[in-house]
């Protein structure tokens, strides 16, 4: 009969557990392989070996191998489950073989780059936390450490008012382990000790600086606390023979022989083996106590292959684990910053000016810091400086507010601080938190996103050149007062969201990244890659691990430092091609896998979203590409870019010709319901606005100058005009917010009809700032006050009825004829007619659901600036059991021109 063990060994199949890469955490682990039985199997087993007596067949070979097949097949199948670089492709069923072998070799580099990124870095949480490390900070050991990426430079000092500017005082030279191989310089600007005092005795002695910054400050020397730590850890005696190195030895020798015993080799006898010194040390020691007694002993068992085995005391073993290290004690001889200031004055005081300078091959320069964190831009003439920003703690920003929870729908209000006041300036920070931020809680919007936040040199760039990628724009105040922009924010429930640009930068040597180290090749393509071919910017080198490293970094900073909610990336075509995006699109899926697209831009977006939702579950991602790359919303794992929204950019250039060039009677309702919904590709995740910044900013007019123009709510226009432009203002935007998926924005202004366009100073306008403003006073004219209403109204509708989180909208009834639009969204039912004349009195509509239908929203109602033709008898309305749409019940509703309604089904009725 077989043993249990060989009967575990033949009946149960082997099971591999694999440990997977950990990208996110500590070291990766290389896969190990752990062969384990199955207790399943082994109880089987064990059925079989008692004693019975027809035994049970033993399992045929062939069998098990086929079940040993089947499990290996499976656990390959669960460790590679979720992953198909392909996988989008059959979900939306599309059958092109090139573009699916280009995911295939997108997905293998990607995962070349990452072992690349590991070689270099401990991991891809290490690699996106660049600025613990890089740029200036603070040292516990009374210094202020810099270290820079320059590869191209030979010399690195650092100058500022600090140190008179001079380029000789703190610097690194090459070849004086200045920089390491990957050219990262590194400068150590030690503390000065103030007049009359002396340094530390402790050559680390540390001292906090933030956290419990007056800890340790409790005026007991060091020499007190190392007798303290030498009285509480050392046995009575125990620490003598740290004092003399030699007792031990000398103690030794004397047991072995005696305090008179040989002193010389001569005098030395031959002396017995281990064994016999041993049995005649334990007859000596077998009258001594048990406390007198070595805690180990050893055991011999004879044999001439043994080795003698050590037995340890247990109670020995476990006083000696029990002790801990003096480390409490270390840590008191921390000092707080009180110890500090009295002692040291700071190498680099807060508020310093700096720069940093470099001696190239093509002579010396002076530049920003590419990490600096506050930047004074170029103006008057003057070059532009760094400046060390560290309050000291009981000044720098404390937070006060939670971040709020991630909603299922996003209603975003984008704003630019710059233009955000009334009067012709700039506006501040904390202009924005007084004023600003109200109105956008009123207007019953979850969230703000701001343009033109980081540091640029131009202002009439709108903040899209960017130079400083670490640095809040100095024109609006400190990084201090952001936070607190920021918190204020999240104290009113409002997501903060912040349009990033690294599709590309400023050309600015002085002040921004280009010809950093005095090479063409440190941040950007050399070349024409290197530059936009439109817009005079440079293009990041995505490939470049250094480059990667800044750009992840910089997205983590956002998030780690100013609690940043999510971020839209602006203009992805121009990364993600080599024509940056300006070539004509016609859909083929050629275009997005040929010579043209950089796959080296789609890897760092990849990367951006995986460390992003990996390191802030909650954070959200907006993606602003023209081209719609597929796979913009579909998961990294599935052969997507992994973003949580698109921007549908087509909608408002749609609204924007219509407004324009086409007649109100020649508009084409199908047209707009296929720009609105697109595809249905990921519809769900589908950001729409009927105008965004584009309109005004970018040298065109916003919709209410189009529709009314500057004299709105004047007597000057006609009445008619006016009801056609408000109409249309109204249905335009709540088609746009209710048709699409989970997200709707809009721009500052635009929800009450902003009738100025942005324009913001410059030569051409004089630099005048008529134009860079907001009139927040036209809230007190009746127009403008209806309109906001209006739009208020639209928001509450979806806080309170949570349309845009439900489903996609069910669009039944499309009429180019009647120009009637309707479709059903959960409970509601939505009607537009954009006829400018014809009004129907009874227009069959189909719906889901037999019942009674109430008007929720009426864009027609006087308080919106309406006719107010509707009834109070109009606002129910009961189906009627009649096929109309492809239902079996229908609505018949009346529809006034130029109107729109939304209904909710209130009561079912049951046949």
């Amino acid at each position: 009969m077989l043993s249990l063990a060989d009967s575990i060994r033949i009946s149960s199949p082997l099971t591999e557990t694999r440990i997977s890469t950990q990208l996110f955490g500590s070291r990766t682990r290389r896969g190990i392989t752990i062969v384990r039985s199955s207790r399943r199997q082994a109880r089987v087993s064990k059925c079989k070996c008692s004693a019975t007596e027809q035994p049970q067949p033993q399992p045929q070979p062939q069998r098990r191998k086929q079940r040993a097949g089947k499990y290996k097949k499976e656990k390959s199948e669960e460790e590679e489950k979720g992953i198909d670089p392909v996988g989008f492709l059959s979900k939306y069923e599309i059958n092109h073989k090139a573009f699916a072998q280009f995911l295939r070799e997108r997905y293998k580099s990607l995962k070349d780059l990452k072992d690349e990124i590991l070689t270099r870095h401990f991991s891809l949480k290490e690699m996106s936390t660049g600025y613990e490390l890089l740029g200036m900070h603070r040292n516990m050991q009374h210094r202020v450490d810099y270290l820079e990426w320059a590869p191209g430079a030979r010399y690195c000092a650092l100058i500022g008012d600090f140190n008179g500017w001079s380029t000789t005082d703190n610097c690194a030279r090459e070849g004086h382990f200045g920089h390491d191989d990957y050219g990262y310089w590194f400068i150590i600007l030690e503390d000065k000790l103030r007049q009359g005092e002396e340094p530390d005795k402790l050559y680390f002695q540390q001292y906090n600086y933030v956290d419990d910054y007056d800890k340790g400050d409790t005026g007991i020397t060091v020499e007190e606390i190392f007798k303290k730590a030498n009285d509480d850890y050392w046995e009575p005696g125990e620490d003598r023979f740290i004092k003399s190195r030699y007792e031990v030895a000398a103690k030794l020798y004397e047991e072995m022989f005696g305090p008179n015993g040989p002193q010389t080799e001569e005098e030395l006898e031959e002396m017995p083996d281990a064994a016999t010194r041993y049995k005649a040390l334990k007859e000596q020691q077998k009258n001594d106590p048990a406390s007198n007694l070595p805690s180990y002993d050893v055991i011999d068992n004879g044999k001439e292959y043994d080795i003698f085995n050590v037995i340890g005391d247990p109670e020995s073993f476990k006083k000696f684990r029990m002790k801990q290290p003096p480390i409490p004690y270390w840590l008191e001889t921390k000092k707080g910053r009180k110890g500090w200031v009295q002692k040291y004055m700071p190498a680099l005081p807060h508020g310093s000016q700096y720069r940093v300078y470099f001696n190239t091959p093509n002579g010396p320069l002076e530049r920003v810091p590419a990490w600096a964190t506050f930047v004074i831009p170029d103006a008057d003439g003057k070059q532009a400086v760094a400046v060390h920003w560290e309050p000291t703690p009981e000044y720098a920003y404390k937070w006060k507010h939670k971040q709020p929870v991630k909603p299922k729908s996003l209603r975003i209000y984008e704003c630019h601080i710059g233009i955000s006041g009334q009067e012709p300036k700039i506006s501040s920070f904390n202009d924005f938190i007084s004023k600003v931020l109200p109105h956008v809680k009123e207007a019953g919007y979850n969230a703000i996103q701001i343009i033109g936040v980081v540091e640029h040199k131009d202002y009439f760039t709108v903040g899209y050149r960017v130079t400083n990628f670490y640095a809040v724009s100095s024109r609006y105040g400190t990084p201090d007062d952001f936070k607190r922009l920021i918190d204020e924010a999240h104290g009113l429930g409002l997501l903060v969201f912040l349009e990033i640009v690294h599709s590309y930068a400023a050309a600015d040597e002085m002040v921004g990244l280009s010809l950093f180290d005095g090479t063409n090749d440190c941040y950007f393509h050399t070349g024409k890659r290197g530059h936009h071919k439109f817009w005079g910017t440079r293009m990041f080198k995505y490939g470049d691990l250094d480059v990667l490293h800044f750009l992840l970094s910089n997205l983590n900073w956002w998030v780690e430092e100013y609690h940043v909610d999510g971020f839209h990336f602006h203009s992805l075509s121009s990364m993600l091609y080599t024509h940056n995006g300006f070539a004509s699109f016609t859909g083929d899926m050629d275009e997005y896998c040929n010579q043209y697209v950089d796959k080296d831009a789609l890897l760092y977006l990849i990367l951006a979203n995986e460390v992003l939702h990996t390191l802030h579950p909650n954070v959200i991602t907006i993606a602003e590409d023209a081209t719609l790359y597929p796979g913009l919303c579909d998961q990294t794992s599935q052969g997507g870019l992994g973003f949580d929204y698109f921007a549908n950019l087509s909608a408002s250039e749609m609204w924007l010709a219509l407004l324009e060039n086409t007649p109100d009677h020649e508009w084409c309702m199908s047209k707009i319901v296929s720009t609105l919904v697109g595809n249905r590709q990921n519809t769900d995740k589908m950001l729409l606005y009927a105008e965004n910044h584009n309109q005004s900013i970018s040298g065109g007019c916003s919709f209410a100058e189009i529709l009314i123009g500057n004299s709105m709510g004047k007597s000057s226009i006609s009445q008619e005009s006016l009801l056609r432009g408000c109409s249309l203002h109204k249905m335009i935007r709540l088609i746009t917010c209710t048709i699409g998926g989970h997200a709707y924005l809009n721009f500052m202004g635009n929800e009450f009809g902003h009738p100025k366009r942005v324009e913001f100073p410059m030569s051409s306008n004089n630099f005048s700032f008529s134009l860079a403003n907001r009139s927040w006073d036209l809230l007190e004219n009746d127009v403008h006050y209806q309109l906001f209403s209006f739009d208020k109204d639209m928001m509450d509708l979806d806080k309170n009825g949570r349309i845009l989180s439900r489903g996609l909208a069910n669009i039944h009834h499309v009429n180019d004829t009647t120009m009637v639009i309707s479709y059903l969204r959960g409970p509601n039912l939505f009607v537009f007619n954009f006829h400018p004349v014809n009004s129907y009195e009874r227009y069959t509509i189909g719906v889901e659901e037999a019942g009674e239908y109430q008007i929720t929203l009426n864009t027609d109602e006087k308080k919106y600036g309406g006719r107010g033709l509707f009834g109070h008898d109009q606002n129910v309305q009961r189906t009627i059991s009649r096929r109309a749409d492809g239902m079996r019940i229908c609505l018949e509703v009346p529809l006034p021109s130029r109107s729109a309604q939304v209904y909710k089904l209130t009561r079912i009725l049951r046949a």
